[in-house]
């Protein structure tokens, strides 16, 4: 594997966490129909990633009741994390401390739960690009575009808790080097352990499908106007549209 792509590729999305905070750091806020386009954007890249380059990988490889559970255990992973953050701050809420000013303690469970989540991502990449760089580059697009929302999301929740800009800014930035580490890690795991990608592949399908569907699909629904909606439509399919074309003309082979 040349580890060139999945190293310029993790710091162009550990470097997103920085860029998206410059709204904030100009006391500018992206609109809302601005952040929907781009989660409407990023539900057609997730999945069609999915469903044009991951999974048609997999069945490349022997199918086994193995690699259903690689798939489920992706979704289940970024499930538990998500719930970790949501009860930590329920908790909160419950004993009264969900109030302006009293939301310092869900900064660190927020950047313990970020770090882990760009960890696998970082994972994923590595995996990625192991197995070709099409997939690498399609997988990459697709992280992009869900880190996006994620990280002015996060950086808005370190806000929330008390941070100044500079220090949330850092902080946030800090988590997002954790895919650093993931890539990493996953370019020497690729490189000793035969079947890795077999492994990580199915794993990110589980996450994406997760991400997409269970993540971002319902911050749709709220906005259900038909002007709205149409938006949401065209957004979708132009994520799909940018990954088919990924897919056409990339580097290395496709399934298409």
């Amino acid at each position: 594997m040349n580890i060139i792509y999945p190293i310029v590729s993790v710091i162009i999305v550990s470097l997103i966490s920085v860029i998206f905070a410059v709204p904030f750091l100009l006391k500018k806020k992206l609109s809302k129909s601005v952040l929907l386009f781009m989660l409407s954007v990023s539900v057609g890249v997730l999945l069609s990633t999915v469903f044009m380059n991951m999974l048609p990988e997999v069945f490349t490889h022997d199918y086994s009741m193995a690699t259903t559970y690689y798939i489920i255990a992706g979704f289940l992973v970024m499930f538990v994390l998500e719930k970790l953050v949501h009860y930590h701050h329920n908790k909160k809420c419950e004993d009264g401390n969900c109030g302006h000013g009293h939301a310092y303690n869900v900064a660190p469970l927020n950047l313990v739960g970020d770090g882990i989540h760009n960890f696998i991502d970082g994972l994923v990449i590595a995996g990625s690009y192991a197995v070709d760089i099409t997939l690498g580059i399609a997988a990459t697009i697709s992280i992009i575009f869900h880190e996006i929302p994620q990280e002015i999301a996060d950086f808005g929740v370190l806000l929330y808790s008390g941070m100044s800009k500079k220090k949330a800014l850092i902080f946030n930035f800090l988590s997002a080097t954790t895919a650093i580490l993931g890539t990493l890690i996953g370019i020497a795991l690729a490189g000793r352990i035969e079947g890795f990608s077999e492994i990580i592949v199915p794993f990110a399908a589980g996450n994406f499908i997760y991400i997409a569907a269970s993540n971002l699909v319902p911050q749709l629904h709220r906005h259900c106007k038909i002007k709205e909606t149409l938006l949401h439509i065209f957004a979708i399919i132009l994520g799909v549209i940018i990954i088919t074309l990924v897919s056409l003309y990339g580097p290395g082979h496709v399934h298409i």
